[in-house]
């Protein structure tokens, strides 16, 4: 058989550049799910402290996704609910100041300590550190609260198969799919899986994923899928977990050999065996690090060591720090950021090149953190701004017409953008010019150009900028009468004869 396409290449077996490629591969369960636990608390290692460029990646990729906060921007569909503009305006204003009510109140959450924005924050972080996060929409009554809904946050260690289900096909780490495929419920356990002093019961709670009477989600479930029939997500670093690591130890063996080389440079070398004690012991007591344990050698800085007869000191010359540190090291961030998708100048935040290679990292971070952007709007930040709405037009507090009796009305009252951080300028000057140009020439709108250029309302900004005009209208008003009424009275102590005479008559007092 002669080999074509790819078996002249990635799929041969016979050359000697692949025959020692071991390979194999499986499903997703078998190349995902049965391995989410590992990966999962490596990548959670690499971030407490394990590696300074995986902390870094990770919270790079939160705080420009989410920042301080996704906000809630209504944009109901006036043309489907048949109003005018300004009607749809004013119904905009007054959902998003019941939202406001909600979401900067920590009454949002069940437990009470975070804001709906610091709750994006912490879902979105626990996503990337796990691989996926959950949260539950439950109801709580509380005095002072106008709304209801509390957001439950679950890591992703506790939605897990119950012991009596390990061997189902249609369980997967805790999804439950029926025959067709279709997710159905999602098993909760009570008790952490990781923790040791947890003392809740071996039990697990089945919730449903929808409801059976309105088909409202009854779980959210933050994921972001790599494989079809997938379902649990795998950590953001795990395709460089190994890189990170390997990169880490390196990083902290030259560290260790820089520390030692600057302790000291001077070690003997005994011609024979010798009982005398040793040489870390000249080091006082209570200056060493490790005095319980005999077989530690204590180095301090300026150590003096005494030679005995038949010692010889050989002088050595470590040659650090490396001069290559910084080159290697580079080259692997610039490889752990291709993977990760953020380039290697956003990744340890030095922007040394010229400006259009700064600006187009940055634009293509940027479209990176669009993408993460939509899916966590999609899976958190929407799902809940639309069961908090059924909650604010049930108690009359939104009004809204045909709001629950037909599924495109509802759709046309939720309909809603998300803001976040924006990507910043470089050239403020030169981004400005560019927004205004594309306005002009139709190809952008000032409410999309204030939204990412600076992450706030157009129709925010243009209120205050009108509120701001008026009242310097008003104070540059006063101030000019005053001014003009005082130029009045001068000219008019200089035109007055009793004046002009009083004047003259002090003047000729000073000078006798």
């Amino acid at each position: 058989m002669i080999n074509s396409g790819y078996g002249n290449y990635g799929g041969n077996s016979v050359k000697k550049s692949v025959i020692g490629w071991t390979h194999g591969g499986g499903s997703h369960r078998e190349d995902i799910e049965d391995n989410i636990d590992p990966l999962r608390q490596r990548s959670r290692d690499l971030y407490y402290g394990g590696s300074n460029i995986a902390t870094g990646a990770v919270k790079r990729l939160r705080t420009n996704t989410v920042g301080t906060g996704l906000h809630l921007k209504s944009t109901v569909n006036e043309e489907t609910l048949g109003i005018t503009a300004d009607e749809a305006r004013k119904l905009e204003e007054t959902i998003e100041r019941e939202f406001a009510h909600w979401a900067n109140s920590t009454n949002c959450d069940l437990e009470r300590l975070d804001n709906f924005y610091q709750l994006q924050q912490l879902a979105l972080l626990n996503a990337l550190l796990s691989g996926d996060s959950f949260a539950l929409m439950k109801t709580t009554k509380r005095t002072g609260s106008i709304y209801d809904l509390r957001v439950e946050l679950i890591e992703a260690d506790r939605v897990s198969t119950p012991d009596g289900e390990t061997i189902n096909p249609l369980f997967c780490e805790g999804v439950e799919k029926n025959k067709a495929g279709e997710v159905v419920a999602y098993h909760i356990s009570k008790f952490h899986p990781l923790s040791f002093a947890d003392r809740n019961p071996r039990e697990w709670v089945r919730v449903e994923a929808y409801g059976q009477k309105t088909g409202r989600k009854n779980i959210l479930h933050i994921m972001n899928r790599e494989r079809i029939g997938q379902v649990r997500g795998v950590p953001f670093l795990s395709p460089v977990i190994e890189t990170i690591k390997q990169l880490g130890r390196y990083t902290e063996a030259e560290v260790v050999a820089a520390v030692v080389s600057g302790l000291i440079t001077v070690f003997i070398e005994k011609e024979s065996a010798s009982d005398d004690s040793a040489f870390g012991e000249v080091v006082p007591e209570e200056m060493q690090v490790d005095a319980e344990d005999e077989n530690s050698i204590e180095l301090a800085p300026g150590a003096v060591i005494d030679l005995g007869e038949g010692e010889k000191a050989n002088m050595t010359t470590p040659g650090r720090p490396n001069s290559n540190f910084d080159p290697f090291v580079m080259a692997v961030i610039k490889q752990i950021g291709a993977a990760l998708e953020i380039p290697y100048e956003i990744l340890i935040m030095a922007f040394t090149n010229n400006y259009s290679a700064s600006r187009a990292a940055i634009l293509e971070f940027f479209k990176v953190i669009k993408m993460y952007r939509e899916w966590f709007i999609a899976d958190f930040c929407q799902p809940i701004y639309e069961e908090w709405l059924c909650e604010a037009v049930a108690k009359g507090r939104v009004q809204a017409p045909g709001f629950f009796n037909d599924p495109i009305i509802k759709d046309a009252y939720c309909s809603a953008e998300w803001n976040g951080p924006s990507a910043g300028q470089l050239d403020p000057v030169k981004e400005v010019q560019a927004a205004e140009l594309r306005v002009q020439g139709g190809y952008s709108t000032r409410e999309k150009e204030a939204t990412e250029l600076t992450g706030t309302d157009f129709y925010k900004n243009v209120k205050q900028r009108k509120r701001e005009e008026e009242l310097l209208k008003e104070v540059t008003g006063s101030a000019k009468k005053g001014f003009n009424a005082g130029d009045t009275g001068d000219k008019e102590s200089d035109t007055d004869p009793d004046k002009e005479a009083d004047r003259q008559d002090r003047e000729e007092e000073t000078e006798e």
